[in-house]
């Protein structure tokens, strides 16, 4: 039988924790009693684990008493870490021995999951030195100052590799589990926890989720000014290379700061900020999808719907139907 570890850390927890490590618990034991139906053996043995005796979680509301102590655990197949606040330089202090621990058991062959920001206390153990990442795209900026040698994946729910799981933010966290069931157990359990849990099977991104604000958690004051014209002025043409001589900086030397601070290109993150533009309007009025396109300063159609589709995994028509009751009501066609 292989064994599952769910930690609970003990220093600055989120209000998420408690509910990463309950519905891994209760989700992983589901599979487990389904599996035992089939005529199997129980695949998993699983325990929750800390290195305190009880772990206090939002203000004091709820304790959970770790079933043992990770120094009593010599070696676990399957280590699962729960969210932990994005403040993440007290955790990271204070929770030394868990990451620790999963860097050793990782080595001995055990394979690493993160839940939401569980993925600082992930990147903490250097496990994710220079391999892909997913987390909540709200905590995007601050772990990428923290962990600048990570390769973020913030569309992507779920990344996988080599062993190592992560994935993006709130409740997702329940795709993973749904995703690291199929994998350990069969397709068959993934789909039975999908219906009794209700939760969505196969979901590949969370772009859809995503709020740009822009990545201005850096020192570079000549690109903050790059993108605050930006977003200014987005619904005028801009030119890269006109918007680099403003600021008296070579082409090619702009190009290299702004995606140092930002993680995008100037031409990126322009579309980011047209795009966060139409998807406000999609939300907020009954305009076309003609109207948005040119205030969000588009003028080509096909160019528009294919950037908009990249950044947020739907067509506009499939996001305004989404997220706009009174506009998908209406039946309006794309140019009405």
């Amino acid at each position: 039988m292989k064994h599952l570890t769910i930690l609970v850390p003990d220093v600055q927890t989120a209000n998420s924790t408690v509910a990463c490590i309950v519905g891994a618990y209760q989700l992983f034991t589901g599979a487990n009693d389904y599996w035992q139906k089939q005529g199997k053996e129980a695949l998993f043995r699983i325990e929750t684990a800390g290195v305190a005796d009880e772990a206090a979680f939002i203000n004091g509301l709820l304790t959970i008493k770790p079933q043992v102590n990770i120094a009593s655990l010599r070696r676990t197949d399957l280590i699962l870490i729960p969210s932990l606040s994005p403040g993440f330089t007290q955790a990271k202090q204070g929770n030394t021995v868990l990451t620790d621990w999963i860097r050793e058991q990782y080595k001995n062959g055990a394979e690493v999951a993160s839940m939401c920001t569980g993925a600082f206390m992930l990147a903490s153990s250097g496990l994710l030195e220079k391999r892909s990442c997913s987390i909540h795209w709200n905590s995007a900026d601050h772990f990428r100052t923290l962990f600048p040698n990570v390769q973020l994946k913030t569309e992507q729910v779920i990344t996988d590799e080599h062993g190592i799981y992560t994935n993006g933010g709130g409740y997702s966290f329940l795709n993973l589990l749904l995703y690291l069931v199929e994998k350990y157990y069969d397709r068959e359990t993934a789909i039975y926890c999908t219906k009794i849990f209700q939760v969505e099977i196969d979901r590949q991104t969370q772009s859809v989720f995503a709020i740009f604000t822009g990545q201005k958690t850096h020192d570079d004051e000549m690109v903050r000014k790059a993108q605050q014209y930006m977003e200014t002025h987005f619904r005028t043409k801009i030119s890269m290379g006109d918007l680099s001589q403003r600021f008296a900086v070579g082409r090619r030397n702009f190009d290299r700061r702004f995606v140092k601070a930002t993680g995008n290109t100037p031409a990126e993150y322009l579309q980011r900020v047209k795009v966060e533009s139409a998807k406000k309007a999609f939300e907020t009025t009954r305009k076309t999808i003609n109207e948005v396109m040119y205030e969000a300063g588009y003028a080509d159609e096909k160019a528009f719907r294919e950037v908009f589709r990249k950044l947020t995994g739907m067509s506009p028509l499939e996001y305004r139907n989404r997220y706009n009751r009174e506009a998908s009501t209406g039946k309006l066609t794309a140019g009405k």
